[in-house]
C-alpha cells in the first residue's frame, strides 16, 4: 500500500467515523419549565383493563378458593400484590367486546348454579362465570383500585344495566336489588367510578352509526341511576358515564355524542368519551412480540408516537362542542398489539413483553401527561396474559414484565402537575423513518419534587443529557432508569429480572444535570 493510499484511507474512515461519535457525544440540552405549570395528571391515566379474554381472568386473577395457589377468596395474591405496589387506580371490567356479550345475572349467586357458556368473543373458551359481579369488586378492593364497569348496550337492554347498577350501588335495606346483593354476601354497596356506555359500537358492540348509538346512548344515560350515599347525581363523587368514541383518525363518533353532548338537557348527560388506539404495524397483525430487529423497532415506535396527532385531532372536535373540557377524553384501550405466540389459541392474544414495549409505554404516558387538560383516563390493554400485560402467569408461575416496571417508574406522576419541557432532541433515523431521538416530560409530584421522565428512542445509541430548570438551579439528582441487553429482552418464568429497574448516575454542576441515557430506555429522575 502505497502513502497515498493509506492518507485516503484514513481520510475516508475519519469521515465515516466521525459522524456516530459526534452524534452521540453532542448533549442534548433540555429545560424544564418550573415556572409554566400546566393541568393536573390525574391517576386514572394508569388504569388497567381486565377482560374475560384468554387467560387474563381465568389463571390470571381467578383460581378459585380451593386452588393450591395462594389465594384469598379464589384471587390470586401473587397478583393482588403487585398490583397494589403500583398504585392501580381503576379496573375496566368485563370489557371489551365481551362486555356487549355479557349479562351480569349470568355471573351472581351460588357458583354450582352459575351460567356455563362458550366466550364466542374470543377464541370460543368455556365460560363458567366464576368470576361475576362480586369477584370483580372484591378484586377492586384487595388491590385498592376503582370499579370501570361496562354496560352491554350491544346484546342488552336499558333495563337490564339499569338493574346491574342498583344491584352494585342499592340500599340493602331499602331495595329488593340491594337485598339480593345482601343475600348473596355483600351486605355494603359498592361504589362505581366509572360507568361505560357501551364498547366500541361502530364496531363488535353492534356495528351501530354515530347517530343510532348517540340515541342509544341517551336511553342509558338518562335512566342508568348510581344509588350510593356518596355517588349521587351532581355529588363531587358522583358516577362518570363514559361514551362510546372513535377508535380511529374519524371524527364522525366523536362529533355526533359531543354534538348531542352540546344540546343536552338536564334528564341525561355524559362525562366522558373514549377513545381506542392501538401499536399495531398495520391490520391484520403480524409483528412479533420476541422476534424482531431495529426496521420493526422503529416503526413501531414511529407509529406510537401518532397517538399525539389523534388525541389532538379529536380533542379539537371536542374543545369545538366543549371549550371548558368539561367532558373527559377517556383513552381505555391503548397499548402494543402484537400477532399470537406460536402455538397459542389466537383468539387468546398472548404475547410477550420486551425493551420496545417498555419504550412503547412510556411514550403513551408522556403524551397523556401533555394532553392532561383532556385525557383525564386511560387503561391499557390489558392487566395479565393478553397484550401488553403487566403481568404474565402460568399455574403458580408469576413475572413482572418491562411494562410493569414502567408503571412502576411513573408513580411520582399520579395526581401531579403537568410541567413543559423544551428539548433539543435531535433525531432517530432509520431508513425513510425518522422521528425525535429522545422523549422527555416533567411533573412537580405530590411530594414537592421535580421529576423528569427521559426516553431514549434510539436502540444503538446512548443519548447524554444535559437539563436544567428554569428560573432555578438544581443541586440534587437520582433516578433510575430501565433497558435491557437488547431491544427484545423480555422476563421469563427462567429468567425474570432480565429487564428491572436500576440506579442511574447523574451529576449536577452549576445547576445543569448530566446523565447518560442507554439506548432504547426509559430514566426517570427526581431534581432537587
Amino acid at each position: 500500500m502505497t502513502k497515498a493510499m493509506l492518507r485516503a484511507g484514513l481520510a475516508a474512515c475519519a469521515m465515516l467515523c466521525a459522524w456516530p461519535l459526534t452524534a452521540q457525544e453532542a448533549a442534548v440540552p433540555v429545560t424544564v419549565q418550573a415556572e409554566r405549570p400546566g393541568a393536573r395528571i390525574e391517576r386514572d391515566i394508569f388504569g388497567q383493563f381486565a377482560e374475560h379474554l384468554g387467560t387474563g381472568i381465568y389463571g390470571g386473577v381467578w383460581v378459585g378458593r380451593d386452588s393450591k395457589i395462594p389465594n384469598v377468596r379464589g384471587i390470586r395474591s401473587d397478583v393482588v400484590a403487585a398490583l397494589k405496589a403500583i398504585r392501580v387506580p381503576n379496573i375496566r371490567w368485563p370489557g371489551g367486546c365481551y362486555a356487549d356479550e355479557y349479562h351480569w345475572r349470568d355471573g351472581i349467586g351460588p357458583q354450582a348454579k352459575r351460567t356455563r357458556k362458550v366466550n364466542a368473543a374470543w377464541g370460543n373458551a368455556p365460560e363458567p362465570n366464576a368470576f361475576g359481579t362480586h369477584e370483580f369488586m372484591d378484586f377492586a378492593e384487595q388491590v385498592g383500585a376503582e370499579a370501570y364497569v361496562s354496560v352491554n348496550i350491544g346484546s342488552g337492554t336499558v333495563k337490564e344495566a339499569v338493574d346491574w347498577v342498583e344491584y352494585m350501588t342499592g340500599d340493602a335495606a331499602t331495595t329488593s336489588a340491594g337485598a339480593e346483593r345482601a343475600a348473596n354476601g355483600r351486605r355494603a354497596p359498592w361504589k362505581v367510578k366509572f360507568l361505560g356506555i357501551g364498547n366500541e359500537s361502530w364496531s363488535c358492540g353492534g356495528a351501530m352509526t354515530p347517530d343510532f348509538y348517540t340515541d342509544q346512548m341517551k336511553l342509558y344515560a338518562r335512566f342508568i341511576r348510581n344509588y350510593h350515599p356518596d355517588q349521587r347525581e351532581k355529588m363531587p363523587g358522583a358516577m362518570r358515564r363514559i361514551a362510546v368514541g372513535p377508535g380511529t383518525g374519524d371524527t364522525a363518533y366523536t362529533e355526533a355524542v359531543m354534538k348531542a353532548w352540546k344540546t343536552h338537557d338536564w334528564a341525561w348527560n355524559i362525562e366522558g368519551l373514549s377513545l381506542h388506539n392501538y401499536t399495531t404495524g398495520g391490520w391484520p397483525v403480524s409483528y412479533s412480540s420476541t422476534d424482531f430487529g431495529e426496521k420493526e423497532y422503529a416503526t413501531l415506535v414511529k407509529e406510537t408516537l401518532g397517538m399525539d396527532g389523534l388525541i389532538a385531532k379529536h380533542s379539537e372536535v371536542m374543545d369545538k362542542y366543549d371549550p371548558k373540557k368539561e367532558v373527559a377524553l377517556v383513552v381505555d384501550e391503548w397499548g402494543f398489539w402484537a400477532a399470537p405466540l406460536p402455538g397459542t389459541n389466537p383468539g387468546f392474544l398472548q404475547q410477550q413483553n420486551s425493551v420496545r414495549d417498555a419504550v412503547i409505554a412510556a411514550l403513551n404516558f408522556n403524551i397523556f401527561a401533555r394532553h392532561a387538560d383532556r385525557v383525564r383516563v386511560a387503561n391499557i390493554a390489558q392487566m395479565v396474559n393478553v397484550l401488553q400485560s403487566m403481568i404474565l402467569t402460568d399455574g403458580p408461575k408469576m413475572v413482572l414484565t418491562p411494562t410493569y416496571y414502567v408503571h412502576k417508574l411513573y408513580l411520582p406522576f399520579q395526581d401531579a402537575t403537568f410541567v413543559p419541557v423544551d428539548v433539543g432532541a435531535g433525531v432517530y433515523r432509520y431508513g425513510d423513518l425518522a422521528m425525535p431521538r429522545v422523549d422527555a416530560v416533567a411533573a412537580k409530584a405530590t411530594d414537592g419534587k421535580l421529576y423528569l421522565s427521559l426516553v431514549n428512542l434510539d436502540p444503538t445509541r446512548t443519548a447524554t443529557i444535559e437539563a436544567k430548570v428554569a428560573g432555578s438551579a438544581a443541586t440534587r439528582a437520582s433516578g433510575e432508569v430501565l433497558t435491557g441487553p437488547a431491544i427484545n429482552s423480555v422476563n421469563s418464568f427462567a429468567a425474570p429480572d432480565v429487564v428491572k429497574p436500576k440506579p442511574i448516575a447523574a451529576s449536577v454542576a452549576g445547576g445543569v444535570v448530566s446523565v447518560t441515557l442507554p439506548p432504547a430506555s426509559v430514566t426517570m429522575l427526581a431534581l432537587e
